[in-house]
């Protein structure tokens, strides 16, 4: 079973939780979007629900798969949302931030009762920051002096960028107009005080370090499935 089949099959086990009235948080990924084909094809077998997008380019899959959407404004409380990881520990921590939607995404896990996160098994590790950078959202101004604070608690961080259409490179610019730094640790054994020592610095506007946010992570292994709760 290969990584993308192991995704599909997580993904589509965490739909099998959606229920005809519900209000969705819809995550972003290469995982979740296997979450949002199922959910397209069971709106338009009948299912009832609207979501909330946690990033422009899940709006866009949405729009095409005919899923309703609406606002946090419209609806401050999300029954459920189903989103991935870029990294999940043993306390079902995460690191979330690949896909440079962890504001929007910790936003949207903050209003959630429940959260289901969808991984396939390379995602899972013993400790934090051993497998995966740490996405940490700045603001635009002054990134440079932002920047060499964060290095003060990861040790090395690197302006995230994105190739243009002619072959350049440039500072990857998020839905909300921001900069990211991918902070390298060797492993967060206390994510819950990196988090906050990480949110205290000016120009930071978040990270992608989520402690008890989710409620169960399924994870695709060649074998089948497994889960975390």
């Amino acid at each position: 079973m290969n990584t993308e089949h192991q995704k599909k099959i997580a993904a589509e086990k965490a739909t099998e939780t959606v229920q005809s009235g519900m209000i969705l948080g819809l995550g972003t990924g290469s995982t979740v979007y296997y979450a949002l084909l199922k959910l397209g094809a069971m709106v338009r077998d009948g299912l009832d629900v609207v979501g909330i997008p946690t990033s422009e380019g899940t709006e866009q899959i949405a729009l095409e798969q005919k899923i309703p959407l609406t606002t946090l404004a419209m609806h401050p409380t999300i029954d459920l949302t189903i989103d991935g990881a870029d990294e999940v520990d043993a306390h079902l921590n995460l690191i979330k931030g690949g896909g440079a939607a962890l504001v929007r995404e910790k936003i949207i896990a903050n209003a959630s009762k429940k959260i289901l996160i969808v991984v396939d098994e390379s995602k899972v590790s013993r400790v934090l920051g051993t497998n995966f950078p740490l996405p940490v959202e700045i603001v635009r101004f002054g990134w440079e002096a932002t920047q060499t604070e964060v290095n003060r608690i990861c040790g090395k961080s690197t302006l995230r960028v994105a190739s243009t259409q002619d072959g350049k490179q440039n500072p990857l610019i998020t839905d909300n107009g921001n900069y990211i730094l991918d902070c390298h640790f060797e492993g967060i054994p206390a994510p819950a005080a990196v988090e906050s020592q990480l949110n205290n610095i000016p120009g930071v506007v978040e990270n992608g370090i989520f402690v008890n946010r989710a409620d169960k992570v399924i994870i695709g292994t060649p074998a089948g499935l497994r889960y975390m709760e």
